[in-house]
């Protein structure tokens, strides 16, 4: 099941590469809410490439997936990006080759009952 968001890129870190040849790159976006929310989301293996091009205050709209997992007892959770798009582009995907644009998530039109603008976010 995937998920978006959107909002600016605010930081792109190095990438990251392990001894057992696994790499990955993390991104930092601030999403556009009216309590913004720092997220950092990584790029795993080949999906790095999705960050080329872009740049701190690019607006931006990043589809990805939850992974969780436990360690000793401690229990962790990633968001891992699998599509980027350059937000105002008209709609243009700006990172994905057209072989996978084949990936279709459908919108979740769940309503969850009757909040207002006045609601605390937490």
């Amino acid at each position: 099941m995937g998920h978006e968001i959107s909002g600016r890129i605010k930081e792109i870190f190095d990438t990251q590469t392990f001894p057992s040849g696994f790499s990955k790159r993390e991104f930092v976006i601030t999403t556009d809410d009216r309590y913004p929310q720092d997220i950092k989301i990584d790029c795993l293996k080949e999906k790095e490439s999705l960050l080329e091009g872009l740049k701190a205050g690019d607006a931006v709209k990043v589809s990805f997936d939850i992974r969780g997992r436990e360690y000793n007892g401690r229990y962790f959770v990633d968001l891992s990006a699998w599509k980027i798009e350059a937000a105002g582009a008209g709609g243009e995907d700006a990172s994905v080759p057209p072989s996978d644009s084949n990936d279709f998530v459908p919108e979740d039109t769940t309503d969850y009952g009757g909040t207002t603008s006045d609601d605390i976010p937490f």
